[in-house]
């Protein structure tokens, strides 16, 4: 029902694009267009059509191999997210605004964070001008994690800069399409919307063959109908509006069906980012995309608090669980973000790491064969036995259960002992550690080749 009613949606009501080349290319596939209202419809046909011609896996390669992630099916990966604005320092409850040394000291956190698995550049540096922002952000990125790197773009000139440098880093234009160690977000506006600048910015990036992201955030009750299943086809369709783009202007494209769909807080209609329907819409979202075999942009893991407290922790495990039980494949904001994703903090990384441990260990799920249900051995220990000294127990003890690097489990005495410390006073030496101890850059004369020929890069 939630597929055939976006596909009403597209061949009745249509969605607009307001980029004059797109909506060209939308004419020559085949598209109904309305010059007069910008608005294009297709039929079903021709959208299943479309959707076909895209991959369905994508590799997101890292600069060291072992980071690289195939999207695609039920496969599950996390990591970073949002565009935040500011810094949140829980020792002072303090936050300022992000600056390019923030987004360096926290590429160097999460390259040393095991379950974050990519690094979506998380904040804006405010105190860079709009033309330099793009580079300088996914240089940032490249130069102090070996993780893929994805961002959103702001500039066409950007697009084009991060674009010569990744092909710089890879060694060629051809081995970035081989192994992409960047991919770009370009966001539909919802509902049924392309507006220019972000259509000729997807444009640009599918004809280069950089992977990309074509999510949409369609809000309950503001850009969406109030209900999730509502909020739900409306965010199929803003998605796929860019999905088809893509294979218009270069079949092929790496391109991955995208949701940031969310609720409204009903008091005043401001966007929600850890409410229990945001998980939900996005693990719907999820489902979706398995059944179009498309790879999977999923939102999960933030908080509307403003501190480092129990609703920070709970809003950010449920959203994540829920997702990634349902087989979401990319789900970014997943550790970091807090106070409605305007702000991120160091110490919730470090928390955001142990939480998703927890729900990669879930993901897994309980395997059930010979060996693991073990009857043998619970035939030679019987009745009123222990299994402590057995050899199974050994061989098992270690991948079995999930062996947590930040959670407390010592006795009130042994905790009082080494400090009585709180979640976030361990996660903050935690941060401390990792960053002293940080050793990835770049190779020196990769480096050196993409300061000399990039303009604009700040050191």
């Amino acid at each position: 029902m939630v597929h055939q009613t976006a596909m009403r949606i597209i061949e009745e009501v249509g969605f607009e694009v307001n980029s004059k080349t797109a909506l060209d290319l939308f004419e020559q596939a085949g598209a109904q267009v309305d010059r007069e209202m910008r608005r294009v419809r297709l039929p079903e046909n021709r959208i299943m059509e479309l959707i076909s011609t895209a991959p369905s896996e994508i590799t997101l390669c890292g600069q060291h191999e072992k980071n690289d992630i195939t999207l695609g099916d039920r496969r599950v990966y996390a990591g970073t997210g949002g565009t935040a604005l500011y810094v949140y320092h829980p020792d002072t409850g303090m936050k300022q605004s992000a600056t390019l040394e923030d987004l360096r000291k926290i590429a160097k956190l999460v390259d040393g964070l095991d379950n974050i698995h990519f690094f979506l550049l998380p904040t804006y540096p405010t105190e860079l001008q709009l033309d330099c922002v793009d580079i300088n952000r996914f240089f940032t990125g490249l130069d102090n994690t070996s993780k893929h790197i994805m961002g959103g773009v702001y500039t066409l000139d950007g697009v084009k800069q991060v674009i010569r440098m990744a092909e710089l880093i890879a060694g060629s234009a051809d081995k970035l399409r081989e192994r992409p160690i960047v991919s770009m977000i370009t966001c539909s506006i919802s509902p049924l919307k392309i507006d220019s600048t972000y259509g000729d910015l997807l444009l640009t990036i599918a004809k280069s063959g950089v992977p990309l992201a074509c999510p949409a955030e369609p809000l309950c009750g503001a850009t969406s109908p109030i209900t999730l299943a509502g909020n739900l086809a409306i965010q199929i369709v803003d998605s796929l509006a860019g999905v088809m783009l893509t294979q218009i202007v270069n079949p092929g494209t790496p391109v991955m069906l995208g949701s940031v769909a969310t609720n409204t807080d009903l008091t005043d209609l401001k966007y929600l980012a850890g409410s229990i329907e945001m998980g939900l819409i996005n693990a719907a979202g999820a489902q979706m995309a398995q059944f179009y075999k498309l790879p999977f942009y999923a939102t999960a893991g933030m908080t509307d608090s403003k501190m480092l407290d129990a609703q920070c922790g709970y809003e950010s495990a449920l959203t994540n669980l829920l997702c990634a039980l349902s087989g979401a494949n990319f789900i970014h904001d997943a550790a970091g973000l807090m106070e409605f994703a305007m702000t991120v903090c160091c110490e919730k990384y470090v928390i955001d790491n142990e939480i998703l441990g927890m729900v990669m260990r879930a993901v897994e799920g309980i395997k059930v064969n010979e060996d693991t249900l073990a009857f043998d051995l619970i035939k030679q220990v019987g009745p009123g036995g222990n299994f402590i000294a057995a050899k199974h127990t050994r061989r098992f003890m270690r991948n079995e259960h999930y062996q947590p690097s930040l959670s407390d489990r010592h006795l009130r005495e042994e905790w009082e002992a080494n400090g009585g410390k709180s979640t976030w006073e361990r996660a903050s030496e935690q941060v401390r550690e990792i960053v002293a101890a940080h050793k990835y850059s770049l190779p020196a004369e990769v480096r050196s080749r993409v300061l000399a020929e990039i303009k604009g890069i700040v050191e």
